[in-house]
């Protein structure tokens, strides 16, 4: 299994796009960056074909210590949630398809 890296996606805009590795970098950069911000104000980003980043509040509520098994207060938090489009799911599911079982 790999992993896909902020160099790596820098890489392909680089290959795909044409501009320089920096000015392809400094792109990513800026798109995580907004990504980022609208997410921490609270806003959905949505990319079509993807899927779709939020925020969604929790509110507080009683959680249990595992070894002792005392109630334990968890606070409300805000959480960051991803749901994939069809799209993505499909892709997903497609290429699980195609692999070999081990």
């Amino acid at each position: 299994m790999r992993t896909l890296t902020r160099a790596a996606l820098a890489q392909a805009i680089y290959l795909a796009v044409g501009l320089s590795r920096n000015e392809s970098a400094q792109l990513l950069e800026d798109m995580l960056d907004r990504m980022r911000r609208a997410l921490a104000e609270g806003d959905s980003v949505k990319i079509t074909g993807f899927g779709t980043f939020s925020v969604r509040q929790k509110g507080r509520r009683v959680g249990r210590n595992p070894k002792t098994g005392h109630e334990v207060p968890i606070l409300p938090r805000r959480v960051l949630t991803f749901r994939p489009s069809h799209i993505l799911r499909d892709a997903v599911d497609q290429g699980l398809m195609s692999a070999p079982n081990p």
